[in-house]
């Protein structure tokens, strides 16, 4: 089990870091999705922010569990705000949302579960 809660963070986390990292870099089509949602600069800044802290949680939750775990909860949290987002603004395009939200519920049940394994 912790093998793949080892795993499943450090992917969790590079997707988090290359999606925060876009987020303040701004493509085309980053700014694209921003726009569907009515998201402003600032709350595009102030989310790829979360996504950087997240990132710094799941690594550092390799030496204390309890960090990666909070990390890990709040990207659930934030992924699912995201499809509620989509839905208010009547922008379908909420795959990868719904993919990282997945994501983000697996590995907290894996690492909740190595903890109490452990």
């Amino acid at each position: 089990m912790h093998i793949a809660a080892l795993i499943l963070s450090v992917l969790l986390a590079l997707a988090m870091l290359q999606s925060g990292v876009m987020k303040f870099v701004r493509p085309a089509w980053i700014r694209q999705f921003a726009e569907a949602v009515h998201l402003t600069t600032s709350q595009l800044t102030a989310l790829g922010s979360l996504q950087i802290a997240a990132t710094v949680g799941l690594i550092g939750g390799i030496w204390f569990p309890p960090f990666a775990i909070a990390a890990a909860i709040g990207l659930v949290l934030y992924f699912g705000g995201a499809i509620v987002a989509h839905i208010r603004s009547g922008d379908r395009n909420m795959l990868g949302a719904m993919v990282f939200l997945a994501f983000s519920i697996v590995t907290s049940v894996v690492l909740v579960l190595d903890v109490l394994v452990a």
